[in-house]
């Protein structure tokens, strides 16, 4: 099941703040992966951040019927 963004604004700023974590998360792996400094705890901590915003997007959305689309 995927989640369709943006039944409220909040909701749809919680879910592209998500995007941004998750963009980060990416470049930090990458950057781990080719020799930089980055702390697993870092990158633990991007994608906890992101599962917070998940569930905060899904809470705004609330009873405002947020669609889901499925495969």
């Amino acid at each position: 099941m995927f989640v369709v963004p943006g039944a409220t604004r909040s909701g749809a700023m919680l879910d592209l703040a998500r995007a941004v974590v998750r963009r980060a998360e990416r470049h930090a792996v990458r950057a781990q992966a080719g020799g930089r400094p980055v702390g697993d705890e870092v990158l633990r901590y991007l994608n906890r951040l992101s599962d917070l915003l998940f569930v905060l997007a899904r809470h705004a959305a609330g009873d405002a019927g947020e669609p889901a689309s499925h495969d």
